[in-house]
């Protein structure tokens, strides 16, 4: 099993910064690919950003690219979303996501789908 456990929301104005963090524990050997989902109410749950924690390889969504950046440290088990100039649609609860290692059948990281162990979220608000 892996636990995730986020940190970091908060309320920022639009043009603001936040840093969340997910503190990784358990079969910390056992996942390959670490991502950052959101979920705004009333909306469908959008894939943020994704990495690969043995090459560190990022992808990010269009929404979020020259704004987000999603990095990791393998010596505490974390891994770290930087949002940079947030605007309002930016406000969601963010969720930390983790895949074990297995092939992606369409190499899309950010499905909906993939991902195997979720942490219980954080909220971020831009006003």
């Amino acid at each position: 099993q892996v636990q995730l456990v986020e940190s970091g929301g908060g309320s920022v104005q639009a043009g603001g910064s936040l840093k969340l963090s997910c503190q990784v524990s358990g079969l910390t050997w056992s996942y390959c690919y670490m991502a950052w989902y959101r979920q705004a109410p009333g909306k469908e749950r959008e894939g943020v950003a994704a990495i690969s924690t043995g090459g560190g390889a990022t992808v990010y969504a269009d929404s979020v690219k020259g704004r987000f950046t999603m990095s990791q440290d393998n010596a505490k088990n974390t891994v770290d979303l930087q949002m940079n100039n947030l605007e309002l649609e930016d406000t969601a609860m963010y969720y930390c996501a983790a895949r074990t290692c297995r092939p992606w059948p369409d190499n899309n990281w950010l499905t909906n789908t993939g991902y195997d162990y979720w942490g219980q979220g954080t909220q971020v608000t831009v006003s």
